[in-house]
């Protein structure tokens, strides 16, 4: 599946804006207009655009619908629906048909609807849910209760639902490119590529060409499947992005163009050796945090000008990284990380996968069976599938990120995580590195898939959640942990993919207590001194960006996770000067 664009072959429209909108709360028919509806914006999330709380917070089925109209031309070639995610679970309706189904909220799904249309004015419906259960991913405890559902979620962040990502309807021709993988060595500055591409239809010729940033052509084949040679190679740089095109030609008799497009790509190699992440075969330190896709009215829905800010933001503090915490995010965001060379940990929705866990982390929580009662295996190897199909080519994704603080010290981790880990890297030509990250209760002690993973990322809280109020408790113990995860693998590089400690903005303290600015400072700085005196601790992602929307808690003042260095509406935190100061400062490795 290629993301869509308008090219010399392909028309491309966007169907955002205002939809109809309404939960399902009696049986709905797909061929009759939606009766009793609301407006919502698309994309966007539902639950923040109503001031209705009983929309709001429903638990079940939504419908969505809006009009387009097709021109009779058009008819004459093929359509396909796209969309880039809908969350959770979606059935597609054209016209009173249903056209596709998709299970999984994060990922783009499509399908040739040209039967379906009509010339002018067609009909389009969504329907959705926001219901999670033992096999999904996310994962939460599902019942129903009559006609009523009661859903307890397994992670810390609010279940907006909704369609997130932009739809479109584009055409192509009766032949047409629909998989271009840039698979490509690099031995010095000499780049051989041997792509990956399949055509549906037949074809008489074929061009590919490889474009550098001055649009010139400094490589072709007459072959889908010839090599391609770039002789002297701009490499793909951290925090100094250069971008290649692949342009796909197809051609027919006469030498009739049917189909032409053109994929972005970077050139970098990555891995691990010797304790080390390597990019380009130099070592790198991970500076930058952990985010959510979340912002005031469009919830998870895409949000470009507030990605492109904190881009802008984070460079300018000297951060270098992110992970997708905790899913994929927007394919948008993603090329303009390419753009801007950030280096991404890309992360599945395997998060929940822990049947105790409990937000109140503090609460010591009871070991469960949670291997015997999930059924994700299905609904994460879909996942896993089309997270890598989608952002194969990605320069800015260094590794793989399986799942978010899974219940891996518990019986049948370690069969369970074999067998996710080792299809992830059967999808991977490029063959990034994995991992899974690591929750608090899973320690070095208990912990039963470390030797699994290419590197060990840490999610830790001493100083919070753990040692609350007394940093140098925090100190000593996290630095005890570190040296016996080092000892268990000496030759595996361990970084922080999550610290933090809740901070009110304006709460300030001369005695430095917990949730004022100051002991967010000292927080960050006593973690910071640990870390600087262990070479084998590669990166800091902190937990989190900004502070983002969660079920109301009794730790959650405000329903928010106040973790964030900035707030939700990015104004800065004491700790933001701090940070760049190190970041832009630090030398590592």
């Amino acid at each position: 599946m290629l993301y869509p664009q308008q090219t010399a072959t392909r028309t491309l429209e966007d169907l955002s804006g205002m939809w109809k909108f309404r939960a399902e709360t009696e049986p709905i028919d797909a061929t009759k207009p939606l009766s009793d509806f609301v407006w919502m914006a698309v994309p966007a999330s539902f639950n923040d655009q109503t001031m209705d709380q009983k929309l709001r917070n429903h638990l079940g089925y939504f419908w969505y619908e809006t009009g387009f109209n097709v021109p009779v031309d058009q008819l004459n070639k093929r359509n396909v629906l796209r969309f880039g995610s809908v969350t959770h679970n979606a059935e597609v309706y054209v016209n009173g048909k249903l056209v596709v189904s998709h299970t999984g909220g994060f990922t783009p799904f499509e399908v040739d609807v040209t039967e379906q249309l009509v010339a002018g004015e067609n009909d389009l419906k969504v329907r959705f849910n926001n219901l999670l259960d033992n096999s999904t991913l996310p994962s939460a405890a599902l019942a129903k209760d009559g006609d009523k559902y009661k859903m307890q979620t397994r992670f810390d962040f609010y279940n907006y639902s909704g369609i997130h990502r932009p739809v479109r309807l584009y055409t192509t021709g009766a032949t047409y490119l629909d998989h271009i993988w840039v698979n490509y060595t690099v031995d010095g500055e000499v780049t051989k590529i041997h792509p990956e591409i399949h055509v549906a239809g037949d074809y008489v010729t074929a061009t590919v060409e490889v474009i550098d940033e001055a649009e010139e052509v400094v490589a072709n084949s007459e072959s889908l499947d010839g090599e391609l040679t770039i002789e002297h190679t701009h490499r793909w740089q951290p925090m100094n992005a250069y971008l290649y095109k692949l342009r796909v030609t197809l051609r027919g008799k006469d030498n009739e163009l049917l189909d032409t497009y053109t994929k972005e790509f970077g050139v970098r190699t990555i891995k691990v050796e010797n304790g080390k992440i390597l990019v380009n075969e130099k070592p790198v330190y991970l500076t930058g945090f952990g985010r959510h896709e979340d912002s005031l009215a469009s919830g998870k829905g895409l949000n470009m000008p507030l990605v492109n800010m904190d881009y802008q933001i984070m460079k300018d503090m000297g951060a270098n990284s992110f992970r997708t915490s905790h899913y994929p995010y927007s394919e948008e965001s993603m090329q303009q990380a390419d753009r801007e060379g950030f280096l991404v940990i890309d992360e599945v929705p395997a998060v929940g996968l822990f049947e105790t866990f409990n937000v109140a982390v503090g609460i010591d929580m009871k070991k469960g069976e949670t291997w015997k009662h999930l059924t994700t295996h299905e609904n994460h190897k879909r996942a896993l599938s089309e997270m890598i199909e989608r952002d194969f080519d990605h320069p800015s994704v260094i590794m793989w990120s399986v799942a978010n603080e899974p219940a891996s010290h518990e019986d049948g981790a370690h069969e369970y995580f074999e067998e996710m880990i080792n299809y992830t890297k059967e999808l991977d030509n490029q063959k990034r590195p994995v991992t899974v990250v690591n929750i608090q209760f899973a320690d070095a002690d208990h912990d039963l898939i470390g030797d699994l993973l290419d590197v060990i990322c840490l999610n830790r809280y001493f100083g919070w959640y753990i040692d609350f109020a007394d940093l140098e408790a925090a100190k000593c113990n996290l630095k005890s942990e570190l040296e016996k995860w080092h000892q268990l693998y000496p030759d595996k590089p361990i970084m922080f993919t999550e610290f933090g400690g809740d901070t009110v903005d304006g709460m300030h303290s001369l005695l430095r207590v917990p949730y004022s600015e100051e002991y967010q400072v000292d927080y960050y700085k006593a973690n910071f001194e640990v870390f600087d005196e262990l070479d084998y601790v590669v990166g800091e992602q902190l937990w989190a960006y900004a502070d983002f929307v969660t079920d109301p808690g009794m730790i959650r003042i405000g329903g928010e996770n106040r973790k964030g260095i900035f707030t939700r509406d990015r104004k800065p935190k004491m700790i933001v000067h701090y940070l760049k100061d190190r970041w832009t400062n630090l030398h590592h490795n």
